[in-house]
């Protein structure tokens, strides 16, 4: 039996480019699984029914190997459960050497699948930590320049610091402090705690 999974990862991103080019190799909407969810991880509803059709000799289509998922170690193991312990078979229409499906004429198999996938696994990773480089070496750059990161610290105004010992000496109560000041109450608090241990 031939199975196609369909990923979005919000409900209002579309799925027509991935159903007409599955729908070439599944002729029943009812075997076309379609999720509208994160690719973070496999938990998802309509995946897990699929995975629990899927059987030895099965084939699943999908269009590219992200709709899969989006963490590549997660994906690789994902797929060895599928062509190893399922033996069901995968098809990638994006990456034509992503077919685990034996060819005798081209020998395109398990075996070239496998390391195309470990391939793109090394990529992928490599593309990640390159990625969180740049951006420490660009944090780097822009500190040694003097640019702040983080939330800027909250400078108060002669009169809320009047507010908050008003506060604190019980001549306000804490949301007439809170309205007079014009914080959040989460705010109000650790303003008054700081306030009460004199350290601003």
């Amino acid at each position: 039996m031939n199975y196609a999974y369909i990923r979005v990862s919000t409900k209002e991103q579309k799925i027509d480019r991935q159903y007409k080019e599955v729908k070439e190799f599944i002729s029943d909407d009812k075997y076309i699984y379609i999720d509208k969810e994160s690719g973070k991880d496999f938990n998802r509803t309509n995946y897990q029914r699929l995975i629990k059709r899927l059987k030895e000799n099965d084939l699943l289509v999908i269009k590219s190997i992200d709709r899969l998922g989006r963490n590549y170690k997660m994906i690789i193991d994902e797929w060895t459960r599928i062509t190893k312990d399922i033996k069901a078979d995968i098809k990638v229409l994006d990456m034509p050497l992503l077919d685990t499906r034996i060819d005798n004429k081209n020998l395109v198999g398990t075996l070239i699948s496998d390391i195309v996938l470990q391939l793109l696994s090394f990529v992928a990773e490599n593309e990640r930590i390159n990625i969180k480089t740049r951006q420490a070496e660009g944090i780097k750059i822009a500190k040694e320049k003097g640019i702040k990161f983080g939330r800027p610290k909250l400078i108060l105004s002669t009169s809320a610091n009047d507010i908050l010992k008003k506060y604190l000496n019980k001549e306000l109560t804490c949301n007439q402090a809170i309205n007079l000041i014009g914080v959040s109450r989460g705010t109000f608090f650790k303003l008054a705690k700081r306030k009460n241990s004199d350290t601003f």
